[in-house]
């Protein structure tokens, strides 16, 4: 038995912000007028109304795709509250009474909550699994900065946008999954961070954003190299033209041109998203699925980077 993406929903929240906007915005430090956009290639991102939170962004996608499931998983760098599980708020918002958990491995979440649905899937425990996020990262961006290097510490922030998404899994005899690697290098975990509302900093509003050294984050994913990727291709005799979609964790432009010319993938494959919806975190693959030319039958490809630091792999037969 395989397990099969049958469908792909997003929410993207109706208000926009653009760069210059967000440099506006920023207190206390002025950036150089269009550094934002000039570095990351960034003009716009999404942000959630004031009472959205991550499970309305979620269910708002799940909404648009068949409820008929047997088991929820939100897998998502964003949560509601550190108790219950975001994924009992989900289901309560869409009625379901099915087992749920929560999945979370920072931007690669959806990508490992999908790991997890296969598996379920492929053992029998499971034949219909609804793998949703919602991300608020707007919640966690610095407004007021110090000096020029708490701008630096805080950049990554001004480049995340708020998204929900969900995808479908099913059990099918004919065609799924069918490659799946994940590697981690747990030593960067501190490159990038929120480190509030955990057991370190339970209290402090300081510990409250997001804060991170992009340059570090590539050199350290640069270190693990791409052989994770190359090996998919390798190991199933597959080339990237053999996909109708390569979809790529997206933060900058310049770091997915890089890793686009490393991999050889070629442009045609990519569904470039950076420009118009910023880094959507675990949201940012499946959009680039929803918006992709593929048809039933035709592979996909996915391939995830997370913060802590750790990168994974999926190939599919849609």
């Amino acid at each position: 038995m395989k397990a099969r993406i049958v469908d792909i929903a997003t929410y993207l929240p109706g208000h926009t912000r653009t760069s210059a906007e967000v440099e506006e915005l920023i207190e206390g430090f002025r950036a150089p007028r269009g550094l934002i956009e000039r570095l990351t290639g960034i003009a716009a991102r999404h942000v959630a109304a004031d009472d959205q939170q991550a499970s309305d962004l979620a269910a708002e996608a799940a909404r648009r795709l068949d409820h008929d499931v047997d088991l929820l998983i939100f897998a998502s760098a964003s949560q509601d509250m550190v108790e219950p599980a975001t994924a009992h708020i989900v289901a309560a918002k869409l009625g379901l009474s099915c087992p749920v958990f929560d999945v979370k491995n920072a931007c690669n979440s959806l990508l490992n909550g999908l790991q997890v649905a296969e598996a379920l899937i492929r053992m029998g425990a499971h034949r219909r699994v609804l793998v949703c996020t919602g991300e608020v990262p707007s919640r966690a961006i610095r407004w007021q900065v110090r000096d020029r290097e708490q701008f630096v510490d805080s950049f990554a922030g001004y480049t995340l946008s708020d998204a929900g998404a969900a995808v479908l899994v099913a059990a099918d005899r004919r065609r799924g999954i069918f490659y799946r690697d994940f590697s981690a290098q747990s030593t960067a975990w501190a490159i990038g961070t929120l480190p509030g509302g955990g057991s370190a900093h339970p209290r402090d509003p300081e510990y409250s954003y997001f804060r991170g050294d992009g340059r570090r984050l590539k050199e350290a994913f640069e270190k693990v190299g791409p052989d994770l990727f190359l090996n998919a291709l390798k190991r199933t005799g597959l080339t990237w033209d053999d996909f109708a979609v390569v979809a790529v964790h997206q933060v900058a432009l310049p770091y997915l041109r890089f890793l686009a010319d490393t991999l050889d993938i070629p442009e045609d494959r990519l569904v470039v998203t950076l420009p118009r919806h910023g880094n959507c975190a675990s949201a940012t693959l499946p959009l680039q699925l929803q918006l992709g030319g593929w048809a039933p039958g035709d592979r996909v490809a996915m391939l995830g980077l997370g913060g802590g630091i750790s990168m994974g792999v999926m190939l599919a037969e849609m």
